[in-house]
């Protein structure tokens, strides 16, 4: 905690830095600017406003004519931009800053919007992350942790020690009987001219100083200060700019423009801190060409010590010499990091600023690696010797960690009721162990338990025990170091006990096995019996486990059947059968159960509807009959009846295409709902012949009915349609006196394409008759009210190109020239 307040006091230290913001004025004020007196953190702003308004460089005049700049700066301004090499921001360049400049060239920071440096450190940490990763070196994480922010605080009280200087600006308050105020700038000749009173030097002075000054000027026009009515008060408004200079090793060498608050350590943060070769305690303040101050990071890191943070003044030098001395300390220290050393520090020292050891370090050995003339050399430094060990830059300690082994422990696992690590005591027996962990459970096995134990040479043996004889304290095994002990559970040693039902139950499947389980309690452990269910013969199979091999015993398992009572309560033959493990149970359905089978006529007869089979001999005709027979109507010929099958999905799609025309004849909705319903539950059309069926009840035509059959009874039918190779394909009007060449010429005839010989007719029941041949002539179908005819398509027959002839021919040619050739060598 310490620590951490030692580094918000830096960091509000280092917050003196301020980020000169642009100056709002009005355009009277503007004409009075002077770029030369513009920090070049104000000209980024300027850049940053352009860039906002997407302006370029091109567009800087018109930027200044909006703003009211005078014409005669506006030079100035683009040579200051040009100077910051910010011109290739605003011409759209994302590039950084040409990295070959004089080392001392003029060099700012890019705060950015909210006058941080997140961009900068955002763009080096991508930069970074391809590169080999490697410690961080200790105390660079306060110029390189993104998180932390070094915004100016500028209502913070001024330092006692500040001291005015040339553009400094005063704020006078006079109140009281007499109330005045003055916003002055110090001229660069020292003094502030205050009105109706003249000039008053205050160049070099504190605050305090500057203020006993001036009250003491103003007493002589305002009588009431020495009367004690009046009074002044004296306040530091925007402070001045201070040019400062950065050599050696750190990150961005330079010339920046900071204001006069900032101190050494502000001054290392806006330039990167040191580099990889820079000291972190090693940092010279050079003024007028002596050195004034050394600033040693680590003594505030360490000590919160900021005496030589001093304040920078105009044309100061920071200097970050090279490191003399660093080392690595890695392993079980709180901070590993690389650490820098001063010539008379040990290794203790570098301990303290890593935050000491962890918990678990091994401190009686540290490991060093150090490069002698050579080659590396192991250098052992033992605890008496860390507060004298001697540095050498390079070294390379190491702080190992204790052994992950444990001094006194045993191990109880299994059936107990408190498992886990616990201590060996003197002459600890299995016994003690067990009576620790609180006793065995009750599904421990009792008849053998295992010790597990590393012998000398850590490779494990087992030890076997009685837990019986352990509970009682007859077993006086006894226990050594990192002994497990193994208490196993009976239901772990065997396979997990089921039984099975399936079959008319509500619930079939797997349910476990209990002891003393009967046949009514796994019915009723699976939700009762169905409707259907028989309460006779049922059957349980069993595991045959036990007995004498015989090879002629062909037994597969065990079989009994039992019949048990409609409420479950115990029946005499099942009462003393006990159930064993992975028993299967099958409940078979009453041969004398029936639900309700029902089929549905629709159409042109005198009740349509759904009707309940009555008996396993009902036929169609039956079925007419209980409608109440047909309409006068209706056309018994384009009956048609839908089935149930099982189809694939090829056929149930063709059968769906057959019916398509048939729907269209269908003229109430429910139907056509009714019959595409059929076809999606797999229902296939049978052609049946009603009128026959009616004339001769009974006959092999008359079906007997079956669950879910659906018939319809259309109207008389009075068109034909025709498909397919005709020139007009359409409907006619059924003529009785029509042959099937007289429909086709009601078409337009045959079309060139037409294969006549395969012509066929699909009637309204369904039924389908082609043509056939008699001797050289084509005999066609009988044409019926309702019926579809179909004439397909003749196949079309390519013949040879060119080049397929080519081809052949080439082919017969060169088989010629092998059989030629064979009979020549066979001669």
């Amino acid at each position: 905690m310490l620590r951490k307040f030692l580094l918000v006091q830096l960091f509000l230290l280092i917050g003196y830095c301020a980020v000169a913001q642009v100056p709002s004025f009005s355009k009277d004020q503007a004409s009075q600017v002077k770029i030369d007196n513009f920090s070049d953190d104000q000209i980024r702003q300027i850049v940053a406003e352009m860039k906002k308004n997407k302006l370029g460089m091109d567009d800087i005049d018109t930027y200044a004519q909006q703003k009211g700049i005078p014409a005669a700066e506006v030079s100035k301004l683009k040579a200051r931009i040009e100077q910051l090499g910010l011109d290739k921001e605003l011409n759209g360049s994302s590039g950084a800053r040409n990295n070959k400049e004089d080392q001392y060239g003029s060099r700012n920071v890019d705060y950015g919007p909210d006058g941080d440096t997140s961009s900068y450190r955002n763009k080096k940490r991508q930069y970074r992350e391809g590169e080999p990763k490697t410690k961080h070196i200790f105390g660079s994480e306060l110029f390189s942790n993104t998180n932390l922010t070094f915004e100016p605080n500028l209502r913070m009280p001024t330092p006692p020690n500040y001291r005015l200087a040339a553009d400094d600006e005063v704020m006078i308050d006079v109140y009281g009987y007499s109330e005045v105020q003055h916003r002055l700038k110090v001229t660069p000749d020292g003094y502030l001219r205050i009105p109706n009173l003249g000039p008053v030097y205050v160049n070099g002075l504190t605050m305090e100083e500057a203020k006993v000054r001036i009250t003491k000027q103003l007493s002589t026009i305002y009588g009431g200060i020495k009367a004690g009515n009046t009074f002044v008060q004296i306040t530091l408004g925007n402070i001045r700019s201070i040019r400062v200079l950065l050599i050696g090793e750190v990150v961005r060498p330079g010339s920046y423009t900071i204001p006069s608050l900032a101190s050494v350590a502000n001054a290392l943060y806006v330039s990167g801190g040191p580099n990889e070769n820079g000291s972190f305690r090693d940092i010279q303040v050079i003024r007028n060409g002596q050195s004034v101050a050394t600033f040693d990071l680590y003594a505030f890191l360490s000590n919160g010590d900021l005496s030589n943070n001093i304040i920078l003044q105009d044309q100061d030098i920071v200097k970050v010499n090279p490191y003399k001395t660093r080392v690595e300390l890695s392993g079980e220290v709180k901070r590993p990091a690389i650490f820098e050393a001063k010539e008379n520090e040990t290794l203790q020292q570098i301990i303290d600023y890593a935050g000491g050891y962890t918990d678990i370090s091994f401190r009686d050995n540290i490991r060093a690696y150090r490069v002698n003339n050579k080659e590396w050399e192991v250098v052992n430094v033992s605890a008496s010797e860390i507060g004298s060990f001697r540095l050498k830059s390079g070294d390379q300690f190491f702080v190992d960690s204790i052994l992950k082994r444990f001094s006194n422990r045993v191990t109880i696992t299994g059936a107990v009721f408190h498992p886990g690590n616990y201590a060996l005591e003197d002459n600890m027996t299995v016994s003690d162990l067990i009576k620790r962990a609180d006793g065995v459970k009750e599904v421990a096995a009792l008849s053998r338990g295992l010790i597990r134990r590393l012998q000398p040479d850590f490779t494990p043996a087992y030890i076997n025990f009685s837990v019986q004889d352990a509970i009682e304290g007859k077993s006086s095994v006894a226990l050594e170091k990192e002994d497990s002990v193994i208490i196993y559970s009976k239901l772990e040693l065997r396979e997990a006990y089921y039984v099975r039902i399936e079959g008319q139950i509500n619930n079939p499947g797997y349910f476990n096995y209990g002891d003393s389980m009967h046949l009514e309690d796994l019915i009723l452990l699976a939700g009762g019996l169905t409707d259907a269910a028989s309460v006779k013969r049922i059957e349980i199979s069993r595991r045959i486990r036990s007995g004498t091999y015989n090879p002629e015993d062909s037994t597969k398992a065990i079989v009994k059947q039992f019949d048990v009572n409609t409420d479950l309560s115990s029946a005499p033959d099942a009462k003393g059968f006990v159930l064993q493990p992975f028993d299967e149970v099958l409940i078979r359905r009453s041969p004398v159960y029936a639900i309700q089978a029902n089929v549905h006529i629709s159409g042109e007869v005198v009740y349509p509807g759904e009707y309940t089979i009555n008996n396993r001999s009902e036929r169609i005709s039956d079925l007419v009959r209980r409608t109440g027979g047909l309409r006068p109507e209706a056309y018994a010929e384009g009956a048609v009846m839908l089935r149930r099958t099982f189809l694939n999905e090829g056929d149930s799609l063709l059968m769906t295409n057959k019916l398509e025309v048939f729907y269209n004849k269908l003229q109430d909705s429910s139907d056509i709902k009714r019959m595409k319903g059929a076809v999606a539950r797999h229902e296939q059309l049978l052609g049946i012949n009603l009128d026959h069926i009616l004339k001769h009840p009974g006959s092999k035509y008359d079906l007997l009915l079956e669950e879910g059959d659906i018939i319809k009874v259309p109207k008389r039918l009075q068109t034909v349609q025709l498909f397919g190779e005709v020139y007009f394909p359409k409907k006619i009007r059924y003529d009785g006196v029509y042959k099937f060449r007289d429909y086709v010429r009601g078409s337009g005839g045959f079309t060139s394409q037409a294969l006549r010989r395969r012509s066929y007719i699909v009637y309204a029941n369904g039924e389908v008759k082609n043509t056939r041949k008699v001797f050289f002539f084509n005999a066609y179908p009988k044409v019926k009210p309702g019926a579809e005819i179909y004439v397909p398509t003749r196949r079309e027959r390519k013949g040879l190109n060119g080049q397929e002839g080519v081809a052949i021919a080439s082919g017969l040619a060169s088989l010629a020239l092998v059989i030629v050739t064979i009979l020549n060598t066979v001669r």
